[in-house]
């Protein structure tokens, strides 16, 4: 009876001691080469817990970045007896890395985990490295500040061609002659001579009415396309903030179109024949209000917005411009010269 109960209390030891056993090997399989603090515990190299908290961390890393410094190592200090430069350098750095593991919630919890679950190898990696990786700016701002150079860049580009566009037409004598009478029914610039100390010279003169005719050119000539005056409203920031409402507002015409012409059958309105007829031709509002008033007339009188109309005019228009390309002496010239010589001839000179 004594030998079975000796012989079961042996048997309860050694299963014990596997279990230690088992544990041991577990926690050093926990410690990846290359992860972390490698194959020593950041808790261990901070002299920590798992339960301690941010302050604690904290405190025993400045203890220990102060003790290892390269910076405030000497020779023969008793606290580091036995430590050379290189080493106090290598342990300084280990202390720095326990410290960005520990310090942050996120990586901390990734490390318990890895930590709690040895077996899991790969995704160990893959955690550890993709956190590495990761942008340490927030996406949002990034793309909140690429968003902002573009606008600035497009406004300023703008201005750029509408100021270049202005200075083009001041030199036009149309548009000079136009801006010039204008500015005398105004009597901008029928003054009286100046006496005394205020008479200025007459290049001052003349620079302030180049001055009043680029601001009549300015306020009175609409220009349109690239050259436009720059709108707010057109840079990409406001477009992508106002872009939820111009949305809702699409789609409620869309939804209104629907209902009106194609549920109630109702007859287009000039307006919605100009869509139409633009909608065709695939033109842009601006392309299309830069186009003539009779040759818009002409649109409506040929009842373009039928489709079936759009593609008899636009044989038409073919058709035409075939003949004019035939009958213009220039493209006459060209398809001769293409014919007889061309770009791609060979012609050989005399040495």
């Amino acid at each position: 009876m004594a030998a079975s109960i000796a012989d079961a209390f042996r048997q309860g030891t050694w299963i014990k001691l596997i279990i230690v056993f088992a544990f041991l090997i577990s926690s050093a399989t926990a410690l990846i080469p290359g992860l972390y603090c490698g194959t020593e515990s950041c808790y261990d190299v901070l002299g920590v817990t798992r339960e301690s908290v941010k302050s604690e961390i904290a405190r025993a890393y400045r203890q220990l970045a102060r003790k290892y410094h390269p910076d405030r190592f000497r020779d023969g200090d008793p606290e580091l007896a036995g430590e050379t430069n290189e080493s106090a350098k290598e342990k300084f750095l280990l202390v720095a890395t326990a410290y960005e593991t520990l310090k942050d919630e996120e990586t901390r919890k990734d490390y318990n985990y890895m930590l709690d679950h040895p077996e899991e190898y790969y995704s160990h990696y893959y955690a550890y490295y993709s956190r590495r990786l990761a942008p340490k700016v927030d996406v949002r701002i990034v793309i909140l500040v690429t968003v902002v150079a573009i606008s600035l860049f497009q406004y300023y580009s703008w201005w750029s061609s509408y100021t270049e566009a202005i200075n083009y037409l001041a030199t036009m004598p149309k548009y000079r002659i136009k801006a010039t009478e204008l500015a005398n029914k105004q009597g901008l610039l029928n003054r009286t001579k100046e006496k005394g100390k205020n008479r200025r010279s007459k290049e001052e003169i003349r620079e302030e009415e180049e001055e009043i005719i680029r601001d009549i050119i300015k306020n009175k000539i609409d220009i349109k396309g690239g050259y436009q005056k720059p709108n707010m409203s057109d840079i990409l920031l406001c477009k992508l903030v106002l872009f939820p409402y111009h949305l809702c507002i699409y789609i409620k015409w869309y939804c209104s179109w629907l209902y009106r012409f194609t549920l109630r059958r109702e007859e287009y309105g000039e307006e919605e024949k100009f869509y139409l007829i633009r909608k065709h031709m695939r033109m842009s509002q601006a392309q299309f209000d830069n186009l003539d008033d009779q040759l818009q007339d002409t649109f409506l009188e040929k009842q373009l917005w039928v489709k079936e109309n759009y593609e008899v005019y636009k044989v038409e228009q073919e058709e035409e411009m075939k003949v004019k390309m035939a009958q213009d002496p220039r493209w006459k010239r060209y398809r001769r010269w293409m014919k007889n010589e061309g770009p791609g001839r060979l012609t050989f000179t005399d040495d």
